[in-house]
């Protein structure tokens, strides 16, 4: 039997409660399968591992996770320790660590959710973005000078290369053939941005003659928000810069009906490294601790996973579970308008899953 070597890391907030309950899904899926079985490993880095030693993972940390199948992971965020602080010492660290260039955002309105839009149904927005994930305005490069004076300067770089915006637009065009409408947009701003982004475009170009039967166009990221929200059915695949990306899955994970439910591959699609896959919805202190936190995400995140291991089969079992129980508004937690706990959602699945 095929074993599947999975690191655990829930991180901060809320994560410390999706994760374990992702877990609890996938080893229920691998007994009703008997195909295949998990080995779980668990890594307590986040806000607690730096307030005991400094930083958010330990230096050796991506030696650890070099031998595992595919990485679970939950939230960096923790509101006593800065936003930047948590985010490159842990996640940005093992995306950039990996070369997990691919973050993959599937959205669509599931069965039982009330999407906020008038006249949109599921049919109308049924969405994969692709954000590049490795450089752009997420590189990494800048810094400060001259702080606490008037002259103190600061700058972050946008910096894109030629191999890095290449191997994103062949992924995000092929990811489009392998759909039904074999639709891609472009997301651009090369109006004003006139180095980086004029080359984006550019390259985009060049990378479409090899892929004719995708039938693709250009947006500027600005009118994107608009054509999201007013004219959903008219979009399939996207992709966008590692910044405009982020900003515009939040907004489709929203139209959707819920940040909660939204899932997130980090790929490697050269498999030369895990793979991570995270929901989206950061950590959400607010709720800590509560039970009230919405693990669907997480779940469709598993989905994900499963499909990037190969099994296809487990997925499609998994997300017909999923769907099952979004149908169900009476297993609906608060960020959907209902009253279910974390609990009782992950109880459900588990059980459709045994039947």
């Amino acid at each position: 039997m095929k074993t599947y070597k999975i690191a655990c890391i829930p991180g901060d907030g809320i994560g410390q409660e999706v994760v374990p309950a992702g877990q609890a899904v996938l080893q229920v899926l691998a007994q009703a399968q008997k195909t295949f079985q998990f080995d779980f490993t668990s890594f307590g880095w986040g806000g607690d591992w730096y307030r005991a030693h400094g930083q958010m993972m330990p230096d050796d940390g991506l030696d650890a996770l070099r031998p595992m199948d595919a990485i679970l992971f939950g939230s960096a965020g923790d509101p006593h320790i800065p936003d930047h602080v948590t985010l490159w010492g842990l996640r940005l660290k093992i995306c950039q660590g990996f070369d997990q260039y691919a973050n993959v955002r599937p959205t669509r309105i599931l069965p039982g959710i009330d999407a906020p839009l008038k006249r949109c149904g599921p049919k109308d927005l049924d969405w994969v973005i692709v954000r590049e994930n490795s450089e752009g305005e997420y590189a990494g490069v800048g810094g400060r000078a001259h702080q606490g004076h008037p002259i103190e300067v600061a700058t972050d770089m946008s910096v894109m290369t030629r191999a890095g915006v290449e191997r994103i637009m062949r992924y995000a065009f092929r990811l489009a053939q392998s759909r039904p409408r074999k639709l891609l947009t472009v997301v651009t701003k090369s109006n004003a941005q006139r180095h980086a982004m004029v080359m984006w475009d550019e390259i985009a170009v060049q990378i479409s003659r090899e892929f004719p039967d995708v039938h693709w166009d250009k947006e500027l990221v600005d009118a994107a928000t608009a054509r999201m929200v007013n004219r959903p059915a008219t979009l399939d695949t996207i992709v966008a810069t590692n910044l405009h990306a982020d900003i515009l899955s939040d907004l489709a994970a929203a139209l959707a009906g819920s940040l909660g439910i939204a899932p997130t591959g980090n790929i490697d699609p050269e498999r030369r490294y895990p793979s991570m896959f995270e929901p989206i919805h950061g950590s959400a202190f607010d709720i800590m601790g509560k039970g009230l936190a919405n693990p669907i995400g997480t779940f469709w995140s598993c989905v994900m996973l499963l499909e990037h291991l190969g099994e296809h089969a487990a997925a499609q079992t998994l997300m017909q579970a999923i769907e099952k129980v979004t149908a169900n508004t009476a297993l609906h937690t608060r960020d959907l308008g209902g009253q279910a706990t974390t609990a009782q959602v992950t109880e459900s699945v588990c059980a459709i899953l045994k039947a």
